[in-house]
């Protein structure tokens, strides 16, 4: 992994390395594979942050499925804005179709709290979430996770699709925000 990394005004170290990052999603895929034989399902990815994990994810899905995303979003900087924007929403019919929503973090709990009744209006005939982090302790809105790869403490992180206003997506590791000494 590589040293520390700096945007703006914040410094981020080294948290999930690559190749564990694509064992955990290896595991994942092979349980979503088992779950899911024979039912088609179909992939909803939450942009932006999601991008990555989606891609390296459905590459590993080697059942029919289809993937679409969406975007949706709740954070400017590294704090939430405590409101949900849908910027580009769902155009596929999901009434009675599987669905698996792929996101890459679940913090507060708040976007797909709030995503989740809309989707579940359009009767899918099961809705699972698949998440790569997931911070327990920052979870203020339960949502149901069935696949989660990493449960991390409530430090802001960076990296592989994670942003900091914008910036740092296009990392290959997980950094984490380093505590001032």
């Amino acid at each position: 992994m590589s040293s520390l990394v700096t945007l703006f005004d914040k410094t981020f170290e080294p948290f999930l390395p690559e190749l564990l990052i694509q064992e955990k999603i290896s595991e994942l895929a092979s349980l979503i594979n088992n779950d899911y034989t024979g039912k088609k399902p179909l992939f909803i990815a939450i942009l932006n942050g999601s991008f990555m994990f989606a891609s390296d994810l459905f590459k590993q899905i080697d059942i029919e499925a289809e993937i679409c995303f969406i975007k949706l979003a709740s954070y400017k900087g590294t704090k939430s804005t405590g409101q949900v924007i849908t910027a580009i929403g769902l155009d596929i019919d999901i009434n009675d179709r599987h669905v698996i929503i792929i996101e890459d973090i679940i913090d507060t709990g708040k976007t797909l709290n709030q995503f989740l009744p809309q989707l579940q209006h359009q009767q899918p005939a099961s809705l699972k979430i698949a998440v790569l982090l997931h911070k327990p302790e920052a979870t203020i809105y339960p949502v149901p996770i069935d696949y989660c790869c990493f449960s991390i403490p409530n430090k802001f992180v960076l990296g592989y699709g994670l942003d900091y206003d914008g910036y740092g997506r296009n990392l290959k590791e997980i950094y984490q925000l380093k505590t001032v000494e």
